[in-house]
């Protein structure tokens, strides 16, 4: 059976046993960019399939990206869902991080996966632009002629590479004949795509007194909530597929198609799911769900976020909380600001 986490998602032992800057000093330190020591780093993760742990000996100087990718991928999961039922509770004592949510093909297993490949390829990509690697560095392939009244300069960032660095590590385990495999492999590919098509030319202005005489340009990737809040809209549009089954010379071989032949059919952007979420209403430890009970809803809101709903008609307890802040803040010339300090009561609501 499918283990519940991605590939990518075991890296995030390197985060638990360690910091992730003891975890870049271990993999970069020089005593371990000998060929003979690579294994005590890359052999001691459990759950890598033969094609990730030769990668991982290969371009060992990555890996710290990578987990840093997967560790980004997580925090914008709960950032994005901060306001749901299922808000990317992760378990801190366990391999698979997200308990048994991911062992069903649904919309949340969908965008997990699409939002961790598109980590990984932003985190490397940014990590060979600021040269913390010596196999990759900036882009000098996609540039073409410069425009009118800029020219290119800085260090246009190579997402080609960090796309096919998370292709190779985060695909590796989707080699099987199945329905879940085309589905993780198309997430994946969807969340790598996003950071391909969200590239955009970022400009310097050069002059005297921040004229704009000279503009250097170069490619760049956008901040990393763009690519979640794409990828959230994504998941709340996700095409519901059914799986079919093919012989093959191979023999079996389940591929999907869309449920609804009236809808458009989903594109290699959009997120694809075969299995139905739970309401993760109760906590149900077959599902993974920890339920809603003691959630901090938002009880002027009608959305999903609010105590209707994220409650499940369960009702809501208020409680007042006291709050310490800065106020009256005055500016002195020159140059600093200084702030009384306040206590400001609030009403906090929490779901029954």
């Amino acid at each position: 059976g499918l283990c519940a986490l991605l590939g990518l998602l075991l890296w995030v032992l390197l985060l638990c046993h360690c910091s992730l800057s003891a975890c870049r000093s271990l993999a970069l330190g020089q005593q371990y960019t000998s060929l003979g020591s690579q294994p005590l780093l890359c052999g001691s993760i459990p759950g890598l399939v033969p094609k990730q742990l030769r990668f991982c000996r290969n371009y060992i100087e990555i890996m710290p990206s990578v987990a840093e990718g997967v560790k980004l991928g997580i925090q914008e999961c709960q950032h994005q869902f901060r306001g749901r039922r299922w808000n990317c509770t992760t378990i801190d004592d366990s391999l698979a991080i997200f308990g048994p949510v991911l062992d069903k093909a649904t919309r949340e297993s969908a965008f997990v996966h699409a939002i961790a490949s598109a980590g990984v390829a932003f985190a490397v990509t940014r990590s060979c632009a600021e040269g913390t690697s010596t196999i990759c560095g900036c882009d000098s392939h996609h540039k073409g002629p410069p425009g009118e009244g800029w020219k290119w300069g800085g260090c246009s960032e190579d997402a080609d590479f960090g796309v096919l660095v998370s292709r190779e590590f985060a695909d590796a385990r989707e080699n099987r004949p199945d329905a879940r495999s085309a589905m993780n492999k198309h997430n994946n590919e969807a969340g790598r795509t996003t950071i391909l098509d969200h590239m955009h030319l970022k400009c310097k202005c050069h002059g005297l007194s921040g004229s704009c005489e000279v503009k250097t340009c170069w490619w760049a990737q956008p901040d990393f909530r763009a690519i979640g809040d794409f990828l959230k809209d994504k998941y709340d549009s996700a095409s519901e597929m059914v799986v079919e089954k093919h012989r093959e010379s191979r023999g079996w071989v389940e591929t999907l198609r869309a449920k609804y032949a009236l809808f458009k059919p989903p594109t290699e952007r959009d997120l694809v799911y075969y299995e139905n979420s739970p309401n993760f209403c109760e906590p149900n430890p077959e599902t993974g769900s920890f339920g809603t009970r003691d959630r901090t809803c938002n009880v002027t809101s009608h959305g999903i976020d609010g105590c209707d709903l994220l409650c499940c008609g369960r009702g809501h307890n208020t409680r007042t909380e006291k709050r310490k802040e800065k106020c009256h803040c005055i500016f002195h010339w020159c140059c600093y600001v200084s702030c009384q300090e306040c206590i400001r009561i609030y009403d906090v609501h929490t779901c029954k």
